[in-house]
């Protein structure tokens, strides 16, 4: 029952916020939280959850965690409910933002020790992104606890894919604990040239694949994209009570710039903007809900100005310029979920409007840009927005590859 409320606290503190940030009237407000006070029966429950599946299973073992603020049972770290449950972890792996989620977008992230549990926290976004022999000596078994967002450029799943590489070649077990997918119900997007493979796109999979992360790295080891085709030996803790159309909004923000439901629902259309010559709204409280530039004045009414917020853009592109665009955080969710499609025509439309097209892609123009090609997996849909391709004509061209893709994807489901 405590875990029941300390998950309802939770879900209305995070709604409360989104339903303010869209302006929501009270009314509404305040039927979404009766809502979700009284729908706790029922709801899912994550792998971490599920403690009597796994916790018996870690006993007597030395313990590494690959976790990061979503890592939680109720309202507390994972990291701190299990060394309540007498597990022994003798070392924490956090991935970019760190461990206790406190360091900005793209900052490299330094080793330390846990200063709540004095245990060594092991960064995979600083000197190495990859554990190394020594790093997993003192480990039996290693657990992967993270929410990720669905989305191919979300470097979470780089994490695994690398977490899973290393305990394979020093013979180590994986246990997943399986988080729900926000995005998970639809698959869309160009697959992956892996000749542009990065971090930011590791596997031949679409803009958006459609996974949890437990069924996801069931994929890798299957398809054999591991190193040298090896595989890791892994333990997915399924999740009860989900299904891939389920709504789901995380209790904690995946990271410092995902910081409402909007924003998780528009990602995988709006992060395509950090390849361009506009701000995708770092740099405010509603990033990846806004985008614009200083270039479009007078195009556009709306307007926003991008400044340093610690913990979340240190240098946003345009910082203190007011940049003019779209506005997004009105866009109906409902119909956007019913679409199941990534939405091209802003940045088409963005890019038609930009007084000077071809700086548009140029990542010269600012450190702040991500290569363009590097998000989109590839040069086609660069190429296909500036010859001036419809909607419609480029996706035609996802189709074969979008075919392929989802009937490979049926092998590793774990949920309807």
């Amino acid at each position: 029952m405590k875990a029941v409320v300390e998950w309802c606290l939770n879900r209305i503190s995070r709604t409360f916020n989104t339903l303010i940030m869209m302006k929501t009237p009270f009314p509404f407000l305040f039927c979404a939280i009766v809502l979700i006070a009284t729908s706790a029966v029922g709801q899912i429950r994550t792998g971490a959850e599920q403690t009597s599946a796994y916790v018996g299973y870690l006993k007597d073992k030395r313990v590494g965690m690959v976790v990061n603020p979503t890592s939680r049972i109720g309202n507390k770290s994972i990291v701190d409910s299990l060394l309540g449950l007498g597990v022994n972890i003798v070392k924490v792996f956090g991935p970019e933002h760190g461990f206790r989620g406190d360091v900005g977008a793209g900052v490299k992230v330094s080793d330390a020790v846990d200063p709540l549990t004095g245990i060594p926290v092991v960064s995979l976004y600083g000197k190495t992104n990859k554990p190394t022999k020594d790093m997993l000596a003192d480990v039996d078994i290693m657990v992967f606890d993270i929410q990720d967002i669905g989305v191919r450029y979300f470097t979470y799943i780089a994490t695994m894919h690398r977490v899973m590489e290393a305990c394979a070649e020093h013979g180590k077990e994986l246990l997943i604990l399986d988080r729900p997918n926000p995005n998970g119900y639809f698959v869309d997007g160009n697959i992956l040239d892996m000749a542009f493979k990065s971090d930011i796109g590791m596997h031949p999979v679409p803009i958006v694949h459609g996974m949890t992360v437990g069924e996801y790295a069931q994929m890798i080891n299957g398809e054999g994209w591991l190193a040298n085709g090896i595989k890791c030996k892994i333990k997915v803790i399924p999740m009860a009570n989900y299904s891939h159309d389920m709504e789901y909004l995380p209790p904690v923000n995946m990271s410092p710039n995902i910081n409402t439901y909007q924003a998780i629902l528009l990602y995988p259309s709006t992060c395509l903007f950090e390849g361009t010559i506009l701000s995708e709204g770092r740099g405010t409280q509603f990033p990846f809900t806004v985008t614009g530039s200083p270039a479009l004045k007078g195009i556009y009414s709306f307007s926003f100005t991008p400044v340093a917020i610690k913990g979340m853009s240190a240098t946003p592109i345009y910082m203190g310029e007011e940049c003019y665009g779209l506005d997004l955080r009105n866009v109906d969710l409902k119909k956007l979920r019913q679409s199941k499609r990534i939405n091209l025509s802003w940045l088409i439309e963005l890019y038609q409007k930009y007084p000077d097209q071809k700086i548009f892609f140029d990542k010269k123009q600012s450190k702040e840009i991500v290569p363009f090609e590097k998000l989109a997996g590839g040069n086609t849909l660069k190429e296909q927005i500036e010859a001036g391709l419809t909607e419609d004509q480029i996706r035609k061209s996802w189709e074969p590859g979008l075919r392929q893709y989802k009937e490979m994807r049926k092998k590793y489901l774990i949920y309807r």
